[in-house]
């Protein structure tokens, strides 16, 4: 199939902050954090380009930036934040299986070079879900890096680049007497994150003054390394998985129940 990968332009931009999810209602949850996030970051080396087919659709997206911004260590290299073709039969369609993907990537490691980094760095799961380290495998590059099943790949362009690694949490939000407390850390970059925010937000919001809302925005470099924790929410200091993203009905029980402990047993 005929394609072209480009840059993202002012017209692409709004479908590109939902990540080509314009149909969807949930995408609605996630505020305009993705969109602020861009506009300081663009300036910082950020990148994005979009997949369109050859009626000129968009199918695809890759966004990377210098390694300095992610939530990896390393030189002189980029680091994939995400890399996504769209698979829905809703919006626009299912675009996979029409090496779009493959494209992106290319495109991203060929723009890599250009603008002088010694290697690219990806993010993937051992796992078979989304942004499987396999694929990123099949593709030559080699594990550097893990946290339980997330794995840091690379893929050098020079022989004197060196591997990155993980950042490590480096601390963990406590409890707080008397509250229940709601820590939620964000980046910005991630709609599914930025849904988590915002729904945590709204559920510590709507159950009164002794649930303690603590917001921490890791794009602030200094923050995500005081905390080594880029995106993540925590309920008095027990972090909850976040993806998928956690219905508003899920946080909200998980806060009541603390609720209930903290009141302790009705007489």
């Amino acid at each position: 199939m005929a394609m072209n990968v480009v840059d993202l332009s002012p017209e692409h931009e709004k479908l590109y902050f939902v990540c080509l999810e314009d149909w969807s209602e949930e995408m609605k949850e996630a505020g305009d954090y993705k969109e602020r996030w861009y506009r300081r970051m663009k300036d910082q080396g950020q990148r994005v380009k979009l997949a369109l087919d050859d009626e000129g659709r968009v199918g695809g997206m890759i966004q990377y930036l210098p390694i300095e911004h992610s939530p990896a260590e390393g030189a002189d290299l980029n680091f994939v934040q995400c890399i996504w073709v769209h698979g829905y039969k809703q919006g626009r369609g299912n675009f996979r299986g029409q090496g779009m993907g493959p494209a992106l990537l290319a495109a991203a490691e060929e723009d890599s070079r250009q603008l002088g980094k010694k290697g690219l760095a990806v993010w993937g799961l051992a796992i078979p879900v989304f942004m499987r380290a396999s694929w990123f495998r099949r593709r030559g590059y080699k594990p550097a890096d893990h946290i339980g099943p997330q794995v840091l790949l690379w893929k050098s362009f020079a022989p004197e680049a060196t591997a990155p690694r993980w950042v490590r949490r480096r601390k963990t939000p406590q409890a707080v007497h008397g509250k229940v407390t709601v820590s939620a850390f964000l980046n910005g970059w991630c709609p599914a994150q930025n849904m988590t925010f915002e729904r945590a937000r709204r559920a510590a919001a709507d159950l009164g003054d002794r649930v303690l809302f603590q917001a921490y925005s890791t794009a602030d470099r200094e923050v995500f390394r005081e905390w080594g924790i880029s995106d993540g929410l925590f309920i008095d200091g027990k972090e909850l998985r976040t993806g998928p993203p956690p219905s508003y009905e899920r946080i909200r029980d998980l806060v009541q129940k603390r609720l209930r402990r903290l009141r302790g047993p009705r007489l």
